[in-house]
């Protein structure tokens, strides 16, 4: 019966061990992340993007409390798909959202934030992107406001 225990225990061990590996592993994932990965990695599949709406976003006086959608429009004007590797914002009152499918030469897509309208005064908060672009891969996006005092 030992014997019995140490081996089903030694195979969960093994097994819990290769998964952990999976997830530490940079290498592991679907082919479209390992393609991803790969063009994010090699400049020369680097391209444009465009910003249709202004990055820096004013958006008057809000209410405290009740969420805003902000959104940025741009497009891909270089030759090679535009992937939108990742968004984040500066605090956790803001949540951004990313285009999942890389944008073909050409067409258009929208990074979208969702600020929860907390604080008071004047607001001014980040979203910043990451993308095969040239000549810079991270993009500052920014907006604010004024949430007045509730008293």
């Amino acid at each position: 019966m030992k014997k019995i225990t140490i081996i089903l225990l030694s195979t969960a061990f093994l097994l819990s061990c290769r998964d952990i590996s999976k997830q530490n592993n940079p290498e592991a994932g679907t082919e479209a992340q390992l393609a991803e990965k790969a063009a994010l990695e090699d400049t020369t599949k680097y391209t444009q993007i465009q910003w249709i709406d202004s990055i820096d976003r004013q958006l008057g006086q809000l209410k405290s409390g009740k969420e805003v959608q902000i959104t940025w429009r741009f497009k891909n004007v270089g030759d090679k798909p535009l992937i939108i590797e990742g968004v984040s914002a500066s605090c956790g009152c803001t949540v951004p959202e990313k285009p999942e499918k890389p944008l073909l030469p050409g067409e258009e897509g929208v990074i979208k934030a969702t600020f929860n309208g907390s604080g008071t005064g004047v607001i001014a908060k980040q979203v910043h992107v990451t993308a095969n672009t040239n000549p810079t891969k991270n993009h500052t996006l920014s907006f604010g406001g004024t949430i007045p005092s509730t008293n």
